[in-house]
This record gives C-alpha cells, structure tokens and sequence, in this order.
C-alpha cells in the first residue's frame, strides 16, 4: 500500500516548519539562557547587544503583555525568568536579529550576574529535603503488610533509570506572522496544537480565536515536541507582534541538546515477595522521579507509571508509592511509554533477582504470573483480555523458548571469553490519556464534486504514518481508492480544541472521529439513492466505488453520484467528534477504568557478549504483537522496529551525563550515542497476534506507537543473562543504561 507522506520523504518533497518560511524575509530569534543551574538574577547588561546593527529587539518577562506562563498541568514555569532561574539552559531573554548569527552574537555579549544557591540534581536529594513537584501518590491493591508472612521468598533492591534524548531529526522550530485585527498566525512544530494556542494567546494577553496554530508535519517527535514546543513557539509570537515582522526561531542541534526536557530518570526501590511454587504474592514500590526545575508533564507520566506497576501480571497485594522529585536539571517531559518503561523495568528488575534467589530461570515466574481475564489492577480496572498469556503461548509455540535458552548454554559451554544471554518480556500497556478529558478528537470530512477527499483532524503526522491511517479509515468506509484522499494540515482554525497526539491514540481518537464523519456523508449518499430508486438505503451498497442496489449495480458510480448529490444540493461534509466511551479515573481514591483497552505482545531477545572488551550484539529479536486488527499492517510493522531500537538505545547505549554544576555535557552526537543500523538486531522477526477481540481502536485496530518500546527490556536483561553466564557469582546491579563500559566494569570489578 503505498504511503503519500513517505513517497514525498523519500523525493526529498516533504515541507516541514522551517521550509513553510523559506524564502521569506523575516527576523530570527537567538535565546539568552542561564549558565547556572540556581541562582537568583543580581544583574543584566544590555548595553553591547542592543549597540550591534541589524539587533531588532531584545525582550524580557517586563515586555510580555499577557502572563508570562507556560506551564501545562501545574503552573510553575515562566517563559523568561524573572528574578531567578532554577537550571542551566533557562531563557531568560530572547534576542531578534536580521540574521540567527547576529541575534546569537548579541545573546553572547549580554552580561549576567548571578547570586549562586544550592542545586538539587538527585530524586533521592530531593525527596529527603521535601522538594516535590506535586504531593506523593500511592496505588494500592489487597494487604501488603499481610502479605508478607505468607511469602517464602522475600527480595529487596534499588534500580537506577537514566534519561534519554529524543534526537527528533527536525529540531525545535517556529516561525510567526501578525494578522490584521491584532493576531497572529504561528507554524509550530509541534504535537500539541491546541496546546501552543492557548499558551500563546495567554503569553500575548489575547483570546485564543487571535491565535491560530498550523501544522503539516514534524520530523520526529517521541513525545520531545507535546509541551517542549510551546514556548519557541509562543516567543515567536511575541516578537511578532511587538515587531510586526514576521519572526522564525530555530535551535540547532547543540542547543536543542541542552536546554530541552528529556526522558524522565528514575530512583527506585522495591521490595517483592513470592511462594515456593513461584507465584508473586506482594509486590511494593517506591519511584523517585527526577522531574527536573518544573512540572511539564511529570505529574501525568508518574500517574501512567502507578498505572503500570504490575506490567503484564497480576500480583494481588500491592503498594506503589511515587513522587515527582523537584530538581535544577532541566525539566524533564514526555517520552515514548510515558512513564510506563521505568515501572516495567523496575517490577522486571526485582523477578530477575526472585528468580535468582529461588534458583529458577526468570521465565518461570513471568509465565506463572502473566495477568489473565477478570485480574484486578492495582487502579481498580479488571483486565478485559487474556492476551497476554495468549501473545506468550504464541511465542513460546512458534519460536520454542526453552530450546533456544538451551541452544545459548551449550554454545557458552564452548566458548569461554563469548557469553549469549536470553530474555523475554511480556507486554500489557494500557492504551488512553490518563486525563479522561483529553480521550476526544474531531475530524472534518469534505467530499468534494469531483469525487476526491479532504479531511483535517487534530491528528499530527510525525513519522508514524497516522495520516496514512486516518486515510485507510476513509477509504475503508466509502469504498473508494486511498489515491483520492488528501490530508490537510492540522488546523486550530478549523479543529479546535484538540488533543495532543500523544499516549498512542491518534489513530484511535482521530480515526474514530473520521469514521463518524465518513458514515454521516455516506448515509446522505445512500439516502439519496434510495430516494431515486424508491427503494430503501439498507439496500444500497458503495463498494470499490461502484454504486450497488440489492447487490447489483446501478447506473452511478463513485464519481457520478458525488456529483447528482451536489447539484442535488445536499451536503457533501461533515464534522464529526468522538469521545472514548467508559473511560474514568477518581484521583480522590486512585481508582477506576482508566483505559479504553490494553495492547500484549511477547518478546524474545539473543545477544552476543565479548566479555573481554564489554561489547554486544543483539542476534535476534523475536516477537508476537497485539495489533488488533491492524489498519496498516507496514505501517505497524515499522512501529515496532523503530520502537524496539529506541528501546534497546535507552538501556544499553543513550547516556547522559551532567557535570557537577548542572551543565549538560553529552551535548552533541560524539558524545550522546544512539543506535544505528549496525546496532540494530541482526534478525528481527514480528508476527500479530492472532485475535478477533473488539476494542476501541478505530476500525477495531489497535495502538501501536508506544508499546513496543518496552520489548527494549528483553534485550538489556538478556545482557544481565549473558554477564551472569560469564559471572555466575555477581552481585548484579540494575543501573541504566547498561553501555559496554558498565558491563566491562561488572565482568572484572569484585566489588559486584
């Protein structure tokens, strides 16, 4: 099935925010950033910036008309500081130029004088001192002090979760232009259109009707651009309008590096309990989220790692206790799985070491434990499926995991310096936004009278083929060939209030939505040619655009009868919403049905360790996936290759680094290293499974672009399986990412 935005990709046609302003004459924005990670503001000297031709204006939070807030959830960060900053990389000015070199020349002559206080950069630091973005929540289940006599195995332990960079290809970018009336327009690249619009227009004091936010298409996001696009977009705004010039601003790479959020690290203890025969009877948690100076979307990604406690099992008493730690790193934002990997990674953390204590292999305990129909969450909902066990029995009769564990052992056998280690790591991702009222799209459908389509959702194509899929949807339901159908851009004058897209549901929420729509025009249709037949429109039938009656054609087809419709005068669009039915969640309890469903999947992972040098191969990535019924099967099958690969780069290779005073130093690709194709898995097999359950993805599909990430996991704890082969002795310790500096330290340092 061909893929319009891919074919442009790959002609090198594709326009993205910064090619929209090409050849436009505007002015551009270099961003005066705090070199201290807490300091209060003594002093600002202005005097040599301003002195430098072609500097157009240099503005601070004393030249922003409305409030100078962008914070989303909770609002506790400024767009530029006032008074004091709380981590290095903060904007504190922006400065507009003729050129991005000249506004970067005069944000470099600005002088700034700071009066140091002491930093906070650890989540343990800042939980002890009482620094918290939000007050602790705590998930329960059952009795977990009673649980304990029961057990006959008790374990305890800590896991440290590094970050991880986003990397998107197209860095941060937006460019504005004033409106008559007092508005203006602004090219955002970012996931959260709305988002961007009702920020602004609170940044310029303006209703948000002054303010409207176009988007054709991002070059990557990963969660980078849901909240972290706002303020360049909003300070583009601003300059706009106080300047009346059109205004661009665009990081580059370094600093997009070192002034933007990152995935979230985590501290974490935990403490599990099981019965001889391996079934895990208690299960308590604590997470110690480093959020960073302010909140972004740290309360709502801790909130989606409470509900991913237990992962794919049913553990039934359970106490999972999390607080957003308040650091002066730089505010840490969504990510791919948003918050749920780190949850999965510490409950996987603490089987590996049951299942050494009680002398069994770790598969052992996931299969007796994997979460069948009608178990109970920790947040109250009832598991709807038994896929999980399924997607695990399908991988285990497909690809045999007891053989190939045991074809690993006899090749360690003989070869003393090389060790290949096995790991599997069952799925369950529940998939909605945990703020209920965020689970709503809409999507405007045009038929025009020649027959070819256009429709504009809230949905943001940033790679993941949602377009793609939102015109499969239209091409399912009239019947038509996916050639006639255009997308058009994202719109807030023309999709209001729309969601990000964002926790894996823009094909759902915004493919549902296209559906409603595409039904309404298609009943007009079939009302009229049942009107013209004298017959009723249970009987007429569009399909592969021939115009059926009774099962046998009429004298129209898809084109003709667009067309007699519209000189019929009848309406040809539609504007449909959908809202995601029997979702809730009560905060005031920490309980409900907090997902509209749930995607499984089992993976299993083979590496290969030098264990002279510390490096690593991932043989094969073996896979059984919950897709539903996949939309775009190509589409999906990318998903999750991409997603796998991001996953194995965040345990195994993806580290950051801060010097001791909060200053970035992995801030550039020789330093910060991500996969790439020679790291990817040498064998990569993926199969769906097979399953007819309904859900609420659109057109009984389901998400794809969070869940596999986690199948990451299998490939770091097949790592810890192949140090363990060389090692049989190790104290292993959980701290991510496992590089091959940390695995050779672990093979030769006795102190493990």
């Amino acid at each position: 099935m061909k893929d319009y935005d891919v074919l442009l990709h790959v002609k090198g046609e594709s326009e993205f925010t910064a090619d929209r302003a090409a050849g436009m004459e505007m002015l551009h924005i270099a961003i005066l950033t705090s070199t201290s990670a807490h300091a209060k503001i003594s002093a600002i000297n202005f005097d040599d910036a301003r002195k430098i031709p072609g500097v157009a204006g240099i503005f601070t939070e004393k030249d922003i008309p409305g409030n100078n807030e962008i914070g989303n959830i909770i609002a506790d960060e400024p767009l530029l500081a006032k008074n004091e900053v709380h981590h290095v990389g903060q904007p504190i000015a922006i400065i507009v130029a003729e050129s991005r070199d000249l506004a970067k020349k005069a944000a470099n002559s600005i002088r700034v004088v700071y009066e140091e206080l002491p930093p906070i950069f650890t989540p343990r630091e800042a939980h002890a001192k009482g620094s918290f973005i939000a007050p602790p929540r705590t998930f329960s289940l059952g009795d977990i002090e009673g649980a304990w006599k029961n057990c006959d195995c008790i374990v305890e332990g800590s896991v440290e979760i590094g970050g991880q960079e986003h990397l998107y290809l197209e860095t941060q970018n937006a460019f504005a232009t004033p409106k008559e009336g007092g508005g203006v327009k602004v090219y955002s690249s970012s996931q959260s259109p709305t988002a961007v619009q009702k920020t602004t227009a609170g940044i310029l004091g303006l209703p948000m009707h002054q303010v409207e936010v176009d988007v054709l298409r991002l070059g990557g996001g990963f969660g980078g651009k849901e909240d972290q696009a706002t303020p360049y977009a909003a300070m583009a705004a601003l300059a706009a309008m106080i300047l009346k010039k059109p205004v661009q601003i665009v990081l580059k790479r370094e600093e997009d590096l070192c002034i933007t959020g990152k995935r979230h690290p985590y501290s974490s203890d935990y403490k599990i309990g099981l019965k001889k025969d391996g079934t895990i009877l208690a299960y308590d948690v604590k997470f110690f989220q480093n959020s960073g100076a302010s909140a972004d979307l740290s309360t709502a990604i801790l909130e989606r790692t409470l509900l991913h406690t237990t992962g794919s099992y049913f553990i039934p008493n359970v106490r999972s206790y999390a607080a957003c730690c308040r650091t002066n790193l730089v505010p840490n934002t969504a990510y791919r799985g948003f918050g749920g990997p780190q949850a999965m990674l510490v409950l996987e953390s603490a089987i590996w070491k049951a299942a050494e204590k009680l002398g069994i292999n770790p598969v052992v305990l996931q299969k007796k434990n994997l979460s069948k129909k009608g178990d109970e969450f920790p947040y109250g909902m009832k598991n709807l499926s038994d896929n999980a066990i399924k997607c695990f029995e399908q991988a285990d009769k497909k690809y045999d995991i007891a053989d190939i564990m045991e074809n690993a052992n006899k090749w360690n056998e003989s070869h003393p310096s090389k060790k290949k280690g096995v790991a599997v790591m069952p799925l369950c991702f529940g998939i909605s936004f945990t703020s209920t009222f965020l689970n709503q799209a809409s999507s405007l459908v045009h038929v025009y009278n020649d027959g070819s389509v256009g429709v504009t959702t809230g949905a943001i194509e940033m790679g993941q083929g949602v377009n793609a899929k939102i015109r499969t949807v239209i091409s399912r339901v009239f019947s038509i060939d996916i050639s006639r159908i255009k997308s058009e851009s994202t719109n807030t004058t023309r999709n209001a209030n729309t969601s990000p897209t964002a926790a894996s549901s823009g094909a759902d929420l915004n493919g549902n939505a296209t559906r409603i729509a595409c039904e309404d025009i298609l009943s007009r249709l079939k009302a009229f040619v049942a009107d013209q037949l004298e017959t009723s429109p249970e009987q007429v039938e569009i399909k592969n655009e021939k115009v059926l009656c009774g099962g046998k054609e009429t004298k129209w087809n898809w084109t003709s009868l667009v067309n007699d419709v519209y000189f019929s005068r009848i309406g040809l669009s539609s504007l449909a919403h959908y809202a995601t039915p029997k979702i809730f969640f009560d905060k005031k309890i920490e309980k409900g049905d907090a997902f509209a469903y749930h995607t499984f999947g089992t993976a299993i992972a083979e590496v290969n360790l030098d264990c002279l040098r510390g490096t690593y191969e991932v043989e094969s990535m073996k896979i059984i996936h919950d897709a539903g019924q996949s939309i775009h099967s190509v589409i999906d099958r990318g998903q999750i290759e991409g997603a796998v690969l991001q996953g194995i780069g965040w345990l195994t290779m993806e580290e950051l680094v801060y010097g001791k005073t909060g200053k970035l130093l992995t801030k550039d690709l020789s330093s910060y290293k991500i996969p790439d194709i020679y790291f990817s898995p040498k064998e990569i097999s993926i199969e769906f499974l097979e399953s007819d359950e309904p859900n609420a993805g659109a057109l009984n599909s389901k998400a794809i672009g969070e869940p596999p990430f986690m199948y990451g996991l299998a490939v770091y704890f097949a790592l810890q399986n192949a140090i363990k082969a060389f090692r049989p002795k190790i104290n292993t310790i959980f701290d991510t990412p496992l590089t091959p500096e940390k695995v050779l330290l672990s093979l030769f340092n006795d102190h493990q």
